[in-house]
């Protein structure tokens, strides 16, 4: 397991201490310090000493083409020794079984890349009005077994937050190397993956692996806003589309004022939005509940992550991006 930590002092021991009490044992456990500037390398320093499974490493000084957390991976992954290279950010918990049934599902779809989207742990009403947003749009966009299913490298997806490779392919290929100043370098991972014509597959986490990603609302807003338009490949025209059409038609609709169009599309939403929260393990309610907020936070996001694409202000964990 490789774990890139840049100023997670706060959360890490928590991730470390469930990698602890899984089932599965066959593993190592390599932490990469970015530079921190809290007690990261400190508290993972003092783990690693009670348990020889794990041992932390500081990183090198982050060169100018590439991305921080990009760079970070690859180091991690010169140091990886195993018949698997799983890449985890600092800000989770695994659950017992996680492991065993992903080698499982790798050895069973003969993968490449296995990527999991996490469930999301929300405890702030902030973070409940934009993070839901992320399982929302990924799965209206895209089924994802079509990921599995279709070979082509076009129909993508895939979430830095869980990524197992086998490491063969990884060290054949240097994946983050290859993609060490995209932002959302999981997707384009995927891609380069696909394209080689390896098999990738993106799923569900299902209650295995949790993530809180942000504490707060402007953190959420923030941490979004950074490669929401990074997704669409920056193209802000086919962005602001995407935009109109999730949230300026329902408002079309109502404005037409006939209660059978009404009925038909506040039907659909809600059906949506029911199925895609129970999936992705979710109050649906409450999300019923925060819809228009969401979608308010939605636009939000939209037009920071336009506006500091344009103005080149993008800025994450201290470090232009």
């Amino acid at each position: 397991m490789l774990i890139p930590a840049r100023n997670e002092a706060d959360n890490i021991l928590a991730l470390l201490q469930s990698i602890y009490e899984q089932d599965y044992k066959n593993y190592e456990v390599i932490i990469l310090d970015d530079n921190s500037t809290d007690n990261t390398y400190q508290f993972c320093e003092t783990f690693a000493k009670k348990y020889p499974n794990f041992k932390v490493i500081k990183g090198k000084t982050l060169p100018a083409d590439w991305l921080g957390k990009n760079y970070a991976c690859y180091q991690l992954a010169q140091q990886a020794t195993g018949a698997y290279y799983l890449f985890l950010d600092a800000d989770e918990q695994v659950y017992r079984g996680l492991f065993n049934s992903a080698i499982h599902r790798m050895n069973l779809r003969n993968l490449s890349l296995l990527s999991l989207f996490t469930n999301q742990d929300m405890r702030t009403i902030g973070e409940k009005m934009v993070v839901p947003l992320m399982h929302y749009i990924l799965l209206n966009l895209l089924p994802l077994r079509l990921v599995y299913l279709v070979k082509s490298a076009a129909v993508a997806a895939a979430s830095g937050q869980f990524m197992l490779f086998n490491a063969e392919d990884y060290k054949k290929y240097q994946w983050h190397q290859l993609a060490k100043n995209k932002v959302v370098e999981d997707v384009v991972i995927m891609k380069l993956v696909k394209a080689a014509k390896l098999n990738g597959e993106a799923l569900l986490a299902n209650g295995m692996i949790s993530c809180r990603m942000y504490k707060g609302y402007n953190e959420a807003i923030n941490g979004f806003g950074k490669n929401f338009l990074a997704a669409f490949s920056y193209n802000i025209i086919g962005f602001l589309v995407y935009l109109l059409l999730v949230i300026g038609g329902p408002a079309v609709v109502i404005m037409t004022l006939n209660l059978n169009f009404i009925a038909m599309m506040i039907g659909l939403v809600a059906l949506t939005r029911i199925m895609i929260s129970l999936t992705a393990g979710q109050n649906a309610l409450l999300n019923l509940f925060l819809h228009p907020i969401q979608m308010l936070s939605l636009l939000l996001i939209g037009f920071t992550s336009v506006q500091k694409y344009l103005t080149k202000t993008t800025v994450w964990k201290g470090r232009k991006i």
